[in-house]
């Protein structure tokens, strides 16, 4: 039976020197009472101190309130392998300054790995990574200059005369994970969760390890009243329950609750407001025009939540979206909620919808597109002190066979005017993103070019496509002069298409698109 205990108490099991799995998704799944006092107990004793944590997706909202946030001490860290650190700025600071070991994982291959070490296999075995930071040919996934002093967790192997990469298993002592309802066995259900998660699989890596496994949740009730089939935490792997309060207990950092998220409820989908006209909607528009409505569809986070917005507004008929957390159909919501659909038809494990992805099952992907070199490789990883981290890019981008990235042509300081079926340039933006090389390759155009994918890059005053290896310019938006608004707005000249193309009006435009036949 396990145990009820203060978050206090909980996180008093946690020993010096741990290894500690963490469930949650940017603003959801995540254990927040339990990561309050794992800070409050390290400020207040000095312990626990020198811990590994683990975890997929970064849990926070930015600033040092939220998540994983708390847990960004010097002294209370020693090691962080994590798949995406964008929202957390504390974990980002530690790591910039060289006072952790960071190794940036993708967000998937983390998930399989909790997997993989609870059954007591050598690692995860897979081309994902390949040819990225994440190969030991280049970085090793590896953060600073710390991080290159210690282990590879990342090696490079040959099988059948194949290059692929293994990531090594190792033990995980504690996992700090969340339910809704725990029964007083500690059965655990996730009915009220935006997502499952990982957190099943973290759970098992831990009992396996000899470890001791920690469950946030709303309440508890009696034996015997959670049906079987909604268990999705044994108890039997169960050691400590901790009741969390409401406040640390919401369904994502945007909502406290929200049924549909849960697939409690479905809601009118019209309830969805359309986005404004702006830069942003104009490359969502644009990528839109891409969409199959036969194929299975990851959107990631950024500038391609949007397009689930303007599909939901041209009333876009049965596209299959899907996203990381393993959320299938439905609207994928945005900001600290993404990671949650509304209306989903179906909530499946994380590690699951990796091996779906990972094994090419998406037939199209939408992905933000941060810096992009001459190449065609991108980058929205790393730049300089700010780690945003992979989270699922590289899993999604090296297997789907159509990838398209979203994003402004430049940034910061940005302005346009946008209506009447044409793009002005008010004010140009200070930063380049189209660079002669990017700061980390967290999306290898040589990859792609070897396994045949179809890539776009889908600006608000351009569209690019890797033909035959190459990056070529093929549409510029009406209103736009080819030379002073592209050409000199690039660190490098690439080819242009003899069929240069206008984009097409109607993304201008303040109305629908009509985009539905």
């Amino acid at each position: 039976m396990a145990k009820i205990l203060s978050a206090e108490e909980a996180v008093s099991l946690i020993k010096d020197g741990d290894t500690v799995g963490i469930s949650g998704f940017i603003g959801m799944g995540h254990p927040q009472e339990l990561s309050i006092a794992v800070e409050e107990s390290f400020l207040k004793t000095g312990h626990p101190r020198d811990l590994t944590v683990m975890f997929s997706a970064g849990m926070g909202d930015g600033t040092d309130r939220l998540g994983a946030n708390h847990l960004g001490h010097e002294g209370l860290l020693k090691r962080i392998v994590a798949g995406h650190w964008g929202l957390i700025p504390t974990f980002q600071k530690l790591v910039f300054e060289n006072k952790v070991e960071g190794y940036n994982l993708p967000l998937g291959t983390i998930s399989l790995l909790f997997r993989e070490i609870a059954g007591h296999r050598p690692g995860v075995i897979t081309k994902i990574g390949l040819k990225t930071f994440i190969d030991p040919r280049l970085e090793g996934a590896k953060m600073n200059e710390k991080t290159r002093q210690a282990e590879d967790l990342v090696e490079l192997i040959e099988m059948d005369g194949e290059e692929w990469l293994r990531y090594k298993s190792f033990p995980v002592n504690v996992a700090l994970l969340r339910g809704t309802y725990a029964d007083e066995d500690g059965n655990v259900v996730m009915t009220q969760e935006a997502g499952t998660l990982d957190s099943l699989s973290i759970a098992q890596a831990v009992k396996n390890s000899g470890g001791t496994v920690i469950v946030q949740v709303k309440d508890i009730v009696q034996n015997g009243t959670l049906p079987a089939r909604e268990v999705k935490i044994p108890g039997i792997y169960v050691d400590a329950l901790v009741i969390g309060k409401p406040e640390n207990h919401w369904q994502t950092f945007s909502q406290e609750y929200n049924p549909s998220y849960s697939g409690e409820v479905r809601v009118p989908v019209d309830s969805i407001e359309p986005m404004p006209l702006n830069a942003r909607k104009v490359v969502c528009r644009r990528a839109a025009m891409e969409l199959d409505p036969k194929a299975i569809i990851n959107l990631g986070i950024g500038m391609p939540e949007g397009i689930a917005n303007v599909a939901n507004e041209e009333g876009l008929p049965g596209l299959k979206l899907t996203v990381e957390t393993g959320g299938i159909g439905g609207v994928p919501m945005s900001g600290t909620a993404f990671g949650a659909c509304t209306n989903p038809d179906a909530m499946i494990d994380q590690p699951y919808q990796f091996d779906f992805y990972d094994g090419g099952g998406l037939d199209q992907a939408f992905l933000g597109l941060a810096e992009c070199d001459r190449h065609g490789n991108i980058n929205v990883s790393r730049f300089g002190p700010k780690i945003a981290g992979c989270g699922g890019f590289i899993n999604i981008t090296q297997t789907a066979p159509v990838v398209v990235y979203c994003g402004t042509f430049t940034a910061k300081g940005l302005k346009e005017t946008i209506g009447h079926g044409k793009l002005e340039i008010v004010q140009e933006g200070q930063i380049k993103k189209f660079k002669n090389e990017v700061e980390q390759i967290t999306f290898a155009a040589e990859y792609a070019a070897q396994t045949g994918q179809k890539v776009m890059y889908i600006t608000e005053r351009a569209v690019f496509e890797l033909l035959d290896g190459v990056l070529t310019l093929t549409e510029i938006a009406p209103g736009i002069d080819l030379e002073k608004d592209v050409l000199a707005q690039m660190e490098f000249k690439p080819a242009i298409a003899e069929d240069l193309k206008l984009m097409d009006a109607r993304l201008f435009t303040d109305e629908k698109m009509g985009l539905l036949k």
